[in-house]
């Protein structure tokens, strides 16, 4: 059964191990980061950036989580978006990455002027205790142009078009790396209009999710996002903002959201 029969979603952008950090590089802040996600206890973990060797120490420091990578080849100088899964609660089918470009088959191809490559990853669930199914889908966009991002969310949309061959529940999360009104929102709301934003459906303020390991960002944005099938019910969402002292767990805030089935 789910826990109190919630079920609890976080996204959480890692921020990769820096050095340069200083007192948040990633040694000084990872246990703080798991209680933080161990304490919410998530059926369903989307985390961005993070190279490998940063990924897997994420993996054992959450080993009641399985992670949705197994289709994937791995590229040393890449980061990720991955998928952590609650075996208790869900079996996983299958999984897959696209990266968002014209090519999207191609590890590690690039387009549309990205900085960097991008990608998505995906994974079909199965929830054990009431056997509904669920598509998740993870990503993280460009963070320079908007035509960019607005070209890669195309491709991510043609991905869930081609994936979701059982037409399940989606449920979309990532570092969107643009705000709840530009180019890329209005095209999930016109391809996926099945899409709700929780935070919106509360009416919360807007408010920046990235810090800069500071706690504020007068000039951010919501960028951080988890958007799912209006046939889950938005029970809450919320930024954590703890932190010990002057370490934060990344320089974005984690989303935690909680929805009935």
């Amino acid at each position: 059964m789910i826990k109190d029969s919630i079920l609890r979603i976080a996204s959480s952008n890692i921020r990769f191990a820096n050095p340069a950090d200083g007192m948040n590089d990633w040694h000084n802040r990872r246990s703080l980061w798991q209680s933080l996600i161990e304490g919410f206890s998530p059926a369903i973990l989307g985390t961005q950036e993070g190279r490998k060797p940063q990924l897997d120490e994420v993996t054992e420091l959450l080993p009641k989580l399985v992670r949705a990578t197994d289709h994937r080849e791995w590229i040393d100088e890449r980061m990720y978006p991955c998928l952590f899964i609650d075996p208790k609660l869900f079996s996983l089918n299958s999984s897959g990455d696209a990266w968002l470009s014209e090519t999207p088959e191609i590890s590690g191809s690039k387009d549309f002027e990205s900085a960097f490559p991008r990608l998505c990853t995906w994974a079909n669930l199965t929830h054990l205790d009431s056997n509904k199914k669920l598509f998740v889908v993870n990503t993280h966009l460009d963070h320079v142009k908007d035509e960019t991002r607005s070209q890669q969310i195309d491709v991510l949309i043609d991905t869930i078009e081609k994936e979701n061959t059982e037409h399940s529940p989606i449920i979309l999360m990532g570092d969107f790396n643009e705000d709840a009104f530009g180019n890329v929102r209005k095209k999930i709301n016109t391809r996926l209009e099945s899409l709700l934003d929780s935070w919106q459906s509360f009416s919360h303020a807007e408010e920046s999710s990235h810090h800069k390991f500071c706690g504020h960002n007068e000039n951010g944005a919501r960028i951080d996002w988890i958007l799912t099938d209006k046939s889950l019910e938005p029970v809450s969402i919320m930024l954590d903002k703890s932190h010990q002292e002057e370490v934060w767990p990344s320089d974005h805030f984690i989303v935690k959201a909680e929805f009935k089935l």
